[in-house]
């Protein structure tokens, strides 16, 4: 018999039901909005980050919940008829009769339908994964969770870089984890139940092996480098401080690998473990092993040492590159750090009397909400200067505003009242000034059996070729270094103790 195309196409009995046009209705209206929705990402790039959201999660759910309820009600009405046809239930399985049209035609909207489904599901799916990768997607559709880290990582040395290539890493076991990891923060989102700040997950971290050192890797790291720094003083002429520090990142010579410098910490041929305590913050316990010769050297904390049992019981970790570069593109300055930066770049003007120490008393206090910060900051900043300096203050209005507005800038770059994030709240071990992070370990309170001590010189890390007052500024012969010299006379203090002791009461 010849195949004749579809002539009055007749659907089956059965799916003339309530519950099965319900699900064409939610199946089509679904459709087309998905392929509306489709054509406005399409057009309009800058579109809202929940438009992803609606176009490959949403809509698509509903899509496939409607095409589910099609043959559910096709089952249930089959069931109230079959009492009428016993007969019809007494066979196991039905009989596709395609000399019969309505077979044929069932059979050719199924497949074609079936075929469709398939690629758009693919299709689906493909966009749904690259939009779950997405900056877009990781930073801004929950938005007062991320935001403090979304800012941060815009402006970080890795802002090209999307979020998936370093907290997920390559590999379908690490995608599936962070997804399912993902569905217990969505749902903590949705009930409110979050912490503010949100905790840093330092135990579910990769291994920086399989993430960071996938572009940093340890053969091509730089041997040393020149790190130039601006300082002011909260003197009433914001006085310049300048400092040039040799940092010894690496060996002398790139041709002696990582044989020396502070990368030597992750020399292939070096294994360094550790027992934490206080999220890594302190380090009490030490163990250097020579891979090479197998030598082995274990430091602990003479002030504050572990009892055995501790020991025994503690899971020690293999230092990596986290350890110490533990916020690379999440990083909050502090406001000494921010309005250094912001005078240096021009946005406050160097010559406003007191400007840097009107801006660190500002923010000894924390406050509760972004709007009463700024207002804040206005009103003090104006208030001081139309009392103290009322000549400057009718006659430089302008910088005095532009002071104030780089000072919210960086408040917003930086602070995060809503979430209780800034400086204090994610502390970074890179330094030690305003955190211990060389300090957990370079103490001189680390000390082996043996007597051996893990040092706290300054110049095993760096070495100052120049330092001082704008315009008097001491300099380093080639190849030599200078002592530090605290901006302001503190005597031998700055030697006897931790940098932070100070510095952590600033704020």
């Amino acid at each position: 018999m010849k195949f004749q195309p579809l002539k009055n196409v007749k659907l089956p009995r059965s799916y003339f039901n309530l519950i099965s046009f319900i699900g064409s209705a939610i199946a089509a209206v679904s459709f087309f909005m998905i392929a509306y929705l489709f054509v406005v990402g399409f057009f309009f790039e800058e579109s809202n980050s929940y438009l992803g959201l609606f176009t490959y999660i949403i809509m698509p759910a509903f899509f496939v919940f409607g095409l589910i309820l099609i043959p559910i009600g096709m089952i249930i009405d089959r069931k109230r008829g079959s009492k009428a046809k016993k007969e019809y239930l007494e066979k196991n399985w039905p009989i596709l009769d395609f000399n019969k049209a309505k077979y044929r035609n069932a059979f050719t909207i199924f497949g074609i339908g079936t075929i469709f489904f398939l690629f758009l599901t693919g299709l689906g799916s493909y966009e749904a994964f690259h939009y779950t990768e997405s900056v877009k997607f990781c930073g801004t559709l929950c938005h007062e969770v991320m935001e403090p880290e979304y800012v941060a990582y815009q402006n970080s040395p890795h802002a090209k870089i999307a979020c998936v290539e370093c907290h997920v890493g390559s590999g379908a076991s690490w995608y599936l984890r962070s997804k399912l990891s993902g569905l217990r923060q969505v749902y903590a989102v949705i009930t409110d139940n979050f912490s503010r700040p949100i905790e840093t997950p330092l135990e579910n971290l990769r291994p920086a092996q399989e993430t960071c050192e996938q572009c940093h890797w340890p053969e091509k790291f730089y041997s040393r480098q020149l790190r130039n720094e601006k300082h002011f003083l909260t003197d009433s002429g914001n006085t310049e401080w300048n400092i040039s520090l040799q940092m010894k990142i690496g060996p002398s010579h790139s041709a002696y690998g990582l044989s020396e410098g502070i990368h030597w910490h992750i020399n292939p041929e070096v294994k360094i473990e550790y027992i934490q305590q206080d999220k890594r913050n302190k380090i009490p316990w030490i163990k250097y092993t020579n891979l090479k010769t197998g030598e082995e050297t274990i430091y602990e904390d003479s002030y504050e040492p572990l009892e055995k049992e501790q020991i025994t019981e503690a899971e020690s970790r293999k230092m990596d590159c986290m350890d110490c570069h533990n916020r690379p593109s999440h990083h909050y300055y502090t406001p000494a750090e921010f309005i250094d930066h912001a005078i240096t770049a021009g946005d406050i003007a160097k010559d406003l009397p007191y400007i840097k120490k009107l801006t660190m008393d500002l923010f000894v206090e924390e406050y509760t909400n972004t709007d009463t910060a700024m207002l804040a900051i206005e009103n003090y900043i104006n208030t001081f200067y139309s009392e103290e300096y009322p000549d400057l203050y009718k006659n430089r209005k302008n910088d005095i505003e532009k002071a104030i507005t780089a000072i919210k800038t960086q408040f917003n770059l930086n602070i995060f009242p809503e979430m209780g994030v800034n400086w204090d709240a994610y502390p970074d071990h890179i330094g030690h000034t305003t955190y211990n992070g060389c300090f957990r370990c370079h103490d001189d309170n680390h000390v082996s059996e043996s007597g051996k001590t893990i040092t706290k010189d300054c110049n095993l890390c760096h070495t100052i070729v120049l330092q001082g007052e704008e315009g008097k500024e001491s300099y380093a012969a080639l190849n030599d270094f200078l002592e530090f010299k605290h901006p302001v006379d503190i005597d031998e203090m700055w030697k006897e103790g931790n940098c932070t002791e100070c510095h952590r009461n600033l704020y």
